[in-house]
């Protein structure tokens, strides 16, 4: 490795080549565009990966996969410039020379490595990046610059950064196969991640409850789309997928990718999120750094409000005074999944759609949940709660949570409740055997032509009013499910089931033993 180190030690940059043609830019970028295997990509990535566990300044998936996004972000960016460079002769490159991926990552001979490379881009690439402003709306040196404000560099040793960077720098950006290849493996990592970071109190919506959300609030082409919550980007990279096949010109996908519009509070989130929708074709992600609470409830203004919202936002969670102030004194509160919920009622459009996950506590909730619930069904057609069983949100928690369908379009009349059933024989969904898109084919053959059955009942809206507003409904319809045993039985299956708990307490008191 040492072949690539400068003798003089200094920071300096690789040989710069001057600046080509169109037609010699071309040439290269049709030379670039073999596409690559998956196996090659995934084991790209994978070598990566394992190379990242030998460094000492990373620990776990956590710190290793948004060390990886950065990177992958900037050879992304490179590849994509090198494209917009050939075909518009005018455009301005949102990251000049000596900073673009090829002139200090592209050389895996001449390279820069070891303690030059980490002086590099701690001293250098990200001061330059994060400094970098833009002067137009969505200009890339914007994006650039919000997902870099935080974004450190957290590898230790430069010469293990360098093989990373050099097996990054085969993955070939240019490539439409290979950037919807490197989507899925992405996703893939992302999905590790939110695994791993289950116990720090992350939760992560499941990609079947995305899917089921966005296509029944069914985003149309030329809507505005908002997660306000937008995390790792799911919800948007779902409804751009969903929209895709509708594409006939180049005009309605620049429309498209317009309309997309995200808000994250967390860096690393926002950074993981940014490189999603980008992966996804998406050379401008619309996705904001800031806190969507963080502006008076009565100061949206028309031009920020949108047609569809798609969303899981964080609930459990407690903003502070200064914010909980920017909401009504009535409907004040440190709960984010009811300063949320308050936000995108008013962020809606007339007519508006509104898709989105809730806690169990925001159904039974009296006092202020209360006011805000008769706010929302007072302004809004609360017209679908879906009831989702235990563990659908394991291994992060076991707390049941509903989806929320509303549109602004008046009153809510009647709301419809649909209780999804578990698999026959499962009693909670884990890890090992998580919710599946295709189980919730019945509750969308039942969505367009509703009738009461086992799963679905409606409620009035005067008979949920004269209950302060209390969603958390049982299902009147549900088979009676107990089962008749008789005494004897019972009384043998109770002192069965406390014999295995007294052996199970006395395995436990000899483990402590053994370690006292």
């Amino acid at each position: 490795m040492q072949r690539r180190l400068r003798a003089t030690g200094k920071r300096t940059f690789p040989n710069q080549s001057p600046k080509l043609s169109d037609e010699d830019s071309y040439s290269i970028t049709a030379s670039r565009k073999t596409s690559t295997s998956k196996s090659q990509l995934s084991s790209y990535i994978n070598s990566a990966r394992k190379i990242m566990r030998k460094d000492a300044g990373l620990s776990g998936d956590t710190d290793r996969i948004p060390q990886l996004a950065w990177v992958l972000f900037l050879k992304a960016f490179d590849d994509l410039e090198r494209q917009r460079e050939v075909t518009d002769r005018d455009y301005n490159p949102g990251i000049e020379s000596p900073y673009r991926w090829r002139d200090w990552a592209g050389d895996p001979i001449g390279g820069l490595t070891g303690s030059p490379l980490l002086s590099f881009v701690e001293n250098d690439l990200l001061p330059y990046l994060r400094g970098l402003r833009g002067s137009e709306e969505r200009d890339p040196r914007d994006v650039l610059a919000a997902v870099f404000k935080e974004t450190h560099n957290r590898m230790l040793s430069g010469y293990l950064l360098r093989d990373v960077i050099d097996l990054v720098d085969k993955i070939n950006f240019g490539s439409t196969d290979d950037i919807h290849t490197m989507a899925a493996l992405y996703e893939a990592m992302l999905k590790e991640m939110r695994d791993a970071a289950g116990d720090a109190g992350e939760f992560y919506t499941p990609r079947p409850v995305i899917r089921l959300i966005v296509q029944q609030v069914a985003p149309r082409l030329g809507e505005r789309i908002l997660d306000p919550a937008a995390g790792t980007g799911g919800f948007l990279v779902e409804a751009l997928e969903e929209l895709r096949p509708n594409l006939e010109t180049v005009e309605h996908w620049t429309q498209l990718q317009a309309k997309l519009f995200g808000i994250e509070k967390k860096p690393i989130p926002y950074l993981l999120g940014t490189m999603n929708l980008l992966l996804h074709g998406v050379e401008q992600p619309g996705i904001r750094r800031d806190n969507a609470l963080a502006n008076p409830l009565n100061q949206i203004p028309a031009s920020a409000k949108v047609d569809v919202v798609l969303t899981n936002p964080p609930f459990g969670g407690e903003e502070e005074k200064g914010i909980q102030k920017n909401f009504p004194e009535a409907t004040q509160t440190a709960e984010t999944a009811l300063l949320f919920i308050q936000f995108i009622q008013r962020s809606l459009k007339p007519g508006g759609r509104c898709g989105m996950v809730v806690p169990n506590g925001f159904m039974f909730g009296t006092g202020v949940a209360s006011r805000v619930k008769a706010n929302l069904m007072g302004e809004c057609n609360v017209h679908t709660i879906v009831r989702l069983p235990k563990g659908v949100f394991a291994p992060y928690t076991d707390i049941p949570t509903n989806l929320l369908f509303f549109e602004k379009t008046g009153p809510t009349k009647e709301t419809w409740f649909y209780e999804h059933p578990l698999p026959v024989g499962r009693k909670t969904y884990v890890k090992t055997k998580p919710l599946r898109f295709e189980e919730f084919a019945p509750l969308q053959e039942w969505w367009p032509n509703r009738v009461e059955n086992e799963h679905a009942w409606r409620v009035p809206i005067g008979v949920i009013a004269d209950e302060d507003y209390n969603l958390d409904r049982g299902n009147p319809n549900r088979p009676n499910a107990y089962v008749h045993v008789e005494p004897g039985q019972l009384v043998s299956q109770i002192l069965a089931q406390e014999e295995e708990l007294a052996a199970l307490l006395r395995e436990i008191k000899a483990e402590v033993r053994g370690h006292s």
